[in-house]
């Protein structure tokens, strides 16, 4: 059994999230006032492969409370969570909805009826472990960045991108470490990844491989190249 170094996987990308599996909120009241699980430590590795550890949102959590979203859309906040602790089960909750806004009040009926019941996080990988056997990661420190109200947990959708993103990324940044070049598709994602816009990604990939072609370009482009690995 072989297991990876931890390592700080994305460094600035704000939009590099993964949605965790949907946990069932337990209650609601009137005033729209909840609580529940957003995540749970170890036993079986989720949809991912993946195993929270405890102690991943320690630091996170320090920093202040998550967001909350409806179904992961940063566009759609319905209020505001009021309490995250980890205790020995996992990450426990209470949130309120704020009931002047309209997708909160539909939230409320769905959850109040039992149509939807899912809490769902999304976050960023900080440091994590990979048992190269099983295809497990640990996750050991976790940038909690938002928790949702979801009707479908883990659903690829629901968010701008996903673990399977992530993993691309570090995959690509161990590819350029290691001196392997990129075709223009797979520089422009991981430089969106690292929270380039399409516009910056693309210019970038165009300067990369121009100094992979033009030899009077190559050491800007090796310079260019080895800021962006340095962070």
């Amino acid at each position: 059994m072989t297991i990876f170094s931890r390592m700080d996987l994305v460094k600035s990308a704000d939009d590099m999230v993964k949605a965790g599996p949907a946990l069932a909120i337990k209650s609601i009241t009137d005033n729209g006032e909840f609580e529940g699980y957003g995540s749970t430590f170890g036993g079986e590795p989720d949809a991912y492969g993946d195993v929270i550890a405890p102690g991943a949102y320690t630091e996170s959590l320090k920093s202040g409370m998550p967001k909350m979203f409806w179904q992961h859309d940063p566009s759609r906040p319905i209020g505001k969570w009021t309490k995250a602790v980890e205790d020995d089960r996992g990450l426990f909750l209470q949130g309120k909805l704020n009931m002047d806004v309209q997708q909160a009040r539909e939230a409320y009926a769905l959850i109040k009826s039992g149509d939807i019941d899912g809490l769902s996080i999304g976050y960023r990988i900080r440091e994590y472990s990979v048992d190269t056997d099983t295809g497990v990661w640990t996750l050991e420190k976790i940038d909690l960045r938002e928790v949702s109200i979801v009707s479908i947990g883990a659903n690829d959708n629901a968010t701008i991108t996903s673990v399977k993103a992530a993993k691309q990324l570090h995959q690509l940044t161990d590819r350029l470490k290691a001196g392997d070049r990129l075709t223009e598709r797979e520089f422009e994602v991981w430089l969106k990844g690292l929270g380039f816009s399409n516009s910056q990604a693309e210019r970038a990939a165009r300067l990369h491989l121009k100094g992979q072609r033009d030899s009077a370009e190559a050491e800007k482009a090796t310079a260019f190249m080895q800021a962006l690995l340095r962070g």
